[in-house]
């Protein structure tokens, strides 16, 4: 991959790893402010805990999504980013554009999905 695609997707990346370290900083700032809720009432306390649950679940997620930026960062770096981890073909250009923090071709993360392929570990 040349230069200026890998700096184009430097920046998607480190775009996006900004946005959700804003988000998972609020989210978690948004639970604190629910426990903080000096309510009585069993249905606003019952409200209370599942928007907890809610926002602890978000975060996760966006914690996972984080991690998977950091580790396309990381390959940016390595001078891997754009091969599939599992077979080392290149990645298509349309599935970097969709999502740029991808392991794996589409062929191998279907396969992935299916249960016929292991996850690999970096």
């Amino acid at each position: 991959m040349d230069k200026k695609r890998l700096d184009y997707y430097k920046k998607k990346l480190l775009a996006r790893r900004e946005e959700l370290m804003k988000t998972i900083a609020r989210t978690a700032e948004e639970g604190r402010l629910a426990d903080e809720d000096p309510t009585v009432d069993l249905a606003d306390k019952a409200a209370n805990s599942y928007t907890k649950e809610f926002l602890f679940s978000q975060s996760n997620n966006d914690r996972q999504l984080l991690a998977m930026v950091e580790t396309a960062l990381q390959r940016i770096r390595e001078g891997a980013f754009g091969e599939c981890v599992s077979c080392g073909n290149e990645i298509n250009a349309k599935r970097l554009e969709a999502v740029p923090w991808t392991r794996y071709c589409i062929e191998c993360q279907e396969k992935l999905e299916k249960g016929q392929l292991e996850e690999a570990h970096e």
